[in-house]
C-alpha cells in the first residue's frame, strides 16, 4: 500500500479537503478524530493526561476540557511536548490499525495535522498539503474558536511554518479562495492519488514526485 498523508496548518481547511476526498472515494483516517477517541472518558489516554495536568482539565461530567487544556499547552512548550508524548503514540497505533483494515486497492489518506512537527512525513510515500496564508489562519481561528488575536497567533506559531510544510509536499491545495476553487483542485488531484496508489511493476511503489 502506498501511504498518503494530508496535512496543513491549524484552520487551513484540512477537514473540508478530507471530506471532498471521501466524496470521491478515499478512505479517510483522521488523526484529529482519533485524538479525541483516545482521550475519551474511561480511556487510558485520558487517565494519563489527567495524571500529568491535573483534574482542572476536566469538565464537570468528566470529559476533557479542551479549551482549558489548550490554554496550558499553547503557552508552554514543555507541557505541549508532554501532551504529544501521551496522545501521539496512541493515535498512531489506532491509525495504523485502520489503515491495515482498509479494502484492497483503496486510496487511503491519513489526515495528520502535525505531520512535519513530529517527523511522520518520512513514513509516507506521498504528502498533500492544504495551504493558506498565516493571516487567514489567524482570522479563521478568531472567528471559529472565539480567540483573541494573540491567542490565535500563538496557536499558529506552535506549529511548523508554511515553508516547512510545503517543503515536504508532493501536492499543494490552495484553500485561500472560495470552496468551489478548492473543490476543483481536489477533483484535479484525485486521479493523481489513484495513480499514485497503484504499485509499479514488481510490486514497488512509484518513486516520489513533487508538484511544482
Amino acid at each position: 500500500m502506498v501511504r498518503i498523508a494530508l496535512t496543513g496548518g491549524i484552520a487551513s481547511g484540512k477537514s473540508f479537503v478530507a471530506e471532498e476526498l471521501a466524496r470521491l472515494g478515499a478512505v479517510i483516517v483522521d488523526s484529529d478524530v482519533l485524538a479525541r477517541e483516545v482521550v475519551a472518558p474511561g480511556t487510558e489516554g485520558l487517565r494519563r493526561v489527567v495524571e500529568r495536568f491535573g483534574r482542572g482539565i476536566l469538565t464537570p461530567d468528566g470529559a476533557l476540557d479542551r479549551p482549558a487544556l489548550g490554554e496550558i499547552v499553547f503557552a508552554d512548550d514543555d507541557a505541549r511536548a508532554d501532551l504529544n508524548a501521551i496522545v501521539h503514540p496512541l493515535v498512531r497505533e489506532r491509525a495504523l490499525a485502520l489503515e491495515a483494515a482498509a479494502p484492497a486497492g483503496a486510496v487511503v489518506v491519513q489526515v495528520v495535522p502535525l505531520l512535519v512537527e513530529t517527523g511522520l512525513h518520512r513514513g509516507f510515500d506521498r504528502v498533500v498539503v492544504v495551504d493558506v496564508p498565516t493571516e487567514i489562519q489567524v482570522s479563521r481561528l478568531i472567528h471559529r474558536n472565539d480567540l483573541t488575536t494573540e491567542q490565535a497567533r500563538a496557536r499558529v506559531r506552535a506549529q511548523a511554518s508554511r515553508e516547512d510544510r510545503r517543503a515536504v509536499a508532493d501536492w499543494v491545495i490552495d484553500n485561500s479562495g472560495d470552496q468551489a476553487s478548492t473543490v476543483r483542485q481536489v477533483e484535479a488531484l484525485w486521479p493523481q492519488l489513484v495513480a499514485a496508489s497503484v504499485p509499479s511493476q514488481g510490486g514497488q511503489a512509484h518513486t516520489r514526485l513533487r508538484s511544482p
